[in-house]
């Protein structure tokens, strides 16, 4: 699971603006049960130099003891600092006034607690008290009227609009950070974010009038104010697509890593006396099991040095998996097998899996390849509150055996090395979760033997509807990603539907 959404838990919009009579402002006015967040500026209103402003308030209770941020890094859900990018994602609502265009909007961390409210009322301002442009809880009051914000650079950030309809999908990691740590750059209060027409436009002498988003009282259920945390979790085990070392490729394109997955009653536990330590692994040639000595291997230094090259040095990868990544070149008689024997170093083996490498070969000419693709563990339905693990299948369209092959043989997996996946809600064609394969890679599938795999975090999507999978793979000849025509659907459903 690389994508975790964390949704606000309060929200509330203040405003300066002025009531129906132009005279008096809404200073005081609370909007904290709208399902609608607004912010706007607008100049010479009430008067030639008036100045109106309107500004959200989003909190999202990241440091929570449960349902949290701070509880999923403890339980190790998402990884630690430096290997997760945080956005805030809020989403436009459409309507019917103006928009703004061309200008920029600051977020900002919000300094102090506030209280959220229960005011509704956006057009004339006559809901009172709590969180409002001059307090921050109906007694204590703002330093600064309109809001109290961090403005050093790791707390402010900044989002552009062209058009004015666009969604905000920023990235605040550094912010989140120091809401969850004091030893990243100062711990600031976990009391959410303000957000506001920047400056330069919110003084300016012309109006920048209304911006809206959904709120966290949306009815939809995909617009709602959230933090998205992405990763990589993607696991490359090059088990069922090992290479002998070539001069075809590059030092690290010869490298291969191998795991070692240490499960205990169907639950990943690290091993005891290796913990988050090193792990050692010897490699042996043999029909059925390993024999002889174990192998020389190519030294480089850090997985295997010259001092013992028959011993390769891994580690730790997460609870219960553990890596290994190695050259090996291939003798005149290439091995068809190889056992790997994982052990502590002294004697105490762990684990002895096997391999099969395959020579790398250049070729006279460019492959065109298409796959057909399943997943061979898809279920009708998924639970609202399980992690589901998929498995895809890819073998060669063309594959055509022999009458003696197919009676005696399953076709072989093609392990794609580059594939990623989206998930989009079928009555519509919503896009919920996009392709992620930029710098954060949140959507690249993990590989192993038995082909490429996902999970999927089913909290994410809304129960009683339907969605769809699509796949693509990266194609290095023309530089692009290829989506497949293949498409697979699930339902989600609440626990108490199944």
């Amino acid at each position: 699971m690389a994508i975790k959404r964390y949704y606000a838990s309060k929200d509330n919009t203040i405003t300066n603006a002025f009531e129906e009579n132009l005279t008096t402002r809404g200073t005081d006015a609370n909007m904290g049960a709208s399902d609608i967040l607004e912010v706007f500026s607008i100049y010479g209103q009430a008067s030639s130099a008036s100045a109106e402003a309107s500004r959200a308030l989003i909190k999202f209770d990241c440091t929570a003891s449960t349902n949290s941020i701070q509880a999923d890094r403890t339980a190790g859900v998402i990884p630690a600092s430096g290997s997760v990018s945080f956005y805030l994602r809020l989403y436009n609502a459409p309507h019917g006034q103006t928009l703004p265009k061309s200008y920029t909007m600051d977020v900002s961390a919000v300094s102090g607690s506030w209280t959220e409210g229960t005011g509704l009322d956006m057009e004339a301002y006559k809901d009172k008290g709590v969180s409002n442009w001059l307090t921050s809880s109906g007694v204590t009051g703002w330093t600064t009227a309109g809001g109290d914000y961090f403005t050093d650079a790791s707390s402010s950030f900044t989002a552009s609009f062209d058009d004015g309809t666009e969604d905000i999908e920023l990235d605040i990691t550094p912010l989140v950070e120091q809401w969850l740590s004091s030893s990243n750059l100062g711990q600031k209060e976990d009391e959410g974010v303000g957000i506001k027409i920047s400056s330069t436009y919110e003084t300016a002498t012309r109006s920048y009038y209304t911006k809206k988003f959904f709120a966290r009282g949306t009815e939809f259920f995909f617009k709602k104010p959230c933090i998205e945390a992405r990763w990589d979790s993607s696991v490359q085990d090059d088990r069922g697509n090992f290479y002998y070392s070539s001069s075809l490729a590059t030092a690290d394109e010869n490298l291969q890593t191998l795991y070692l997955y240490n499960y205990f009653r169907g639950r990943l536990r690290n091993i005891p006396s290796i913990g988050t330590g090193a792990i050692y692994v010897n490699l042996y040639s043999g029909s059925t099991a390993p024999t002889g000595s174990a192998i020389t291997l190519v030294a480089d230094g850090t997985h295997v040095t010259s001092d013992s090259p028959t011993f390769v040095t891994g580690g730790y990868v997460s609870t219960g998996i553990y890596s290994a990544s190695f050259a090996m070149t291939a003798a005149s008689t290439p091995l068809e097998t190889v056992f790997d024997v994982w052990n502590d170093g002294s004697g105490t083996q762990f684990y002895t899996g096997s391999f099969e490498p395959y020579v790398l070969y250049p070729s006279a000419v460019a492959p065109a390849e298409e796959h057909f693709i399943s997943i061979t563990n898809l279920r009708q339905s998924y639970r609202n509150d399980e992690t589901a693990r998929f498995r895809i299948y890819t073998r060669q369209k063309d594959w055509s055996p022999t009458i003696y092959t197919k009676a005696v043989a399953t076709p072989e997996v093609q392990v794609i090395e580059s594939g990623s996946y989206e998930i989009y809600r079928v009555i519509d064609d919503l896009k919920v979760v996009s392709y992620g394969t930029g710098s954060d890679n949140q959507t690249v599938m993990s590989y192993d033997a038995s082909g490429s795999y996902f999970d999927l975090d089913m909290s994410m999507f809304e129960t009683g509807y339907s969605y769809g999978i699509k796949l693509s793979f990266y194609n290095q000849d023309i530089g692009a990603w290829v989506e497949q025509p293949e498409t697979f659907k699930f339902k989600v459903e609440s626990r108490q539907n199944k």
